[in-house]
């Protein structure tokens, strides 16, 4: 759960024909963030932004025309890839590496043959960055949802409300929730295992810095510290972010899901 410390602004940006003239000698890697909502994948992205070599594109499937068959979805990977497309990530400086974020419901898993295939022969490196406690992931969920309510009384939207309001989680359909979000990321491993990637866990990096370097490596990029403006804001243990814990906590001991209720960072 983050919150924009800043709010970005759009620099000028030249032409991208006659900066890929310029750069023409530069390799340049594709890649691809593939991640769930809520899942830190924004942070994620501002810390690989943060380096003066690449540029990641945002959400660009986003927008639900860029997505509504498989044509469009090739066409707009092509407009990415050869730098046609300029959002406000993108950076005037020769890039070394061009990407985009994606999550996987935003068409990625409707044609995972087509898509696989595009990657394999446009050489796309692929990072998954997922999140190993889909518990903490659906509690940011519920409270990302709340605040988007709350932002029509405020006018401000942010990553996870600041009262002493925490969400109520449905603990009837609790495994069924939590068992169709790992079924997903599952799915997209194996979906798209054949590659180039790698997989980055939200908790992992949280605890080792060091997977930045990870990441840069595979990319091969030259080594930088990435730093982000986003702070995160939803702290503390899972306890004290779930109004019903004690129904929660019993619905899940027992379970396969039990090691959600313990584990941490």
């Amino acid at each position: 759960m983050w919150q924009n410390e800043y709010v970005s602004t759009i620099t000028p940006i030249r032409n991208a024909c006659a900066a890929r003239f310029e750069c023409g000698r530069n390799p340049v890697r594709l890649f691809v963030i593939v991640s769930m909502q809520r899942s830190g994948s924004g942070w994620f992205e501002t810390l690989m932004n943060s380096h003066v070599n690449l540029s990641s594109n945002g959400e660009i499937f986003g927008q639900k025309d860029r997505r509504k068959n498989v044509s469009m979805i090739i066409n707009t990977l092509d407009r990415v890839y050869n730098m046609d497309l300029l959002t406000r990530s993108s950076k005037n400086e020769c890039s070394a590496a061009i990407g985009l974020k994606w999550m996987l419901n935003q068409g990625l898993m409707d044609y995972p043959e087509e898509i696989l295939d595009y990657f394999t022969k446009r050489g796309v490196y692929v990072i998954f960055f997922l999140r190993r406690n889909m518990l903490r992931r659906l509690v940011s969920i519920l409270a990302n949802s709340f605040d988007k309510e709350a932002k029509l009384l405020n006018g401000v939207h942010v990553s996870h409300v600041h009262s002493h309001e925490e969400p109520t989680i449905n603990v009837s359909s609790l495994e069924s929730d939590l068992g169709k979000m790992e079924l997903m990321a599952r799915k997209a491993l194996e979906y798209y295992n054949r590659t180039r990637h790698i997989v980055v866990y939200y908790e992992d990096l949280m605890k080792n810095p060091y997977k930045l370097i990870q990441v840069q490596d595979f990319l091969k990029l030259p080594r930088m510290e990435l730093k982000s403006r986003q702070v995160k804001i939803h702290k503390g243990p899972l306890w004290e972010h779930i109004d019903n814990w004690d129904d929660v906590n019993k619905t899940l001991s027992g379970t396969t899901y039990e090691r959600y209720l313990r584990a941490d960072y």
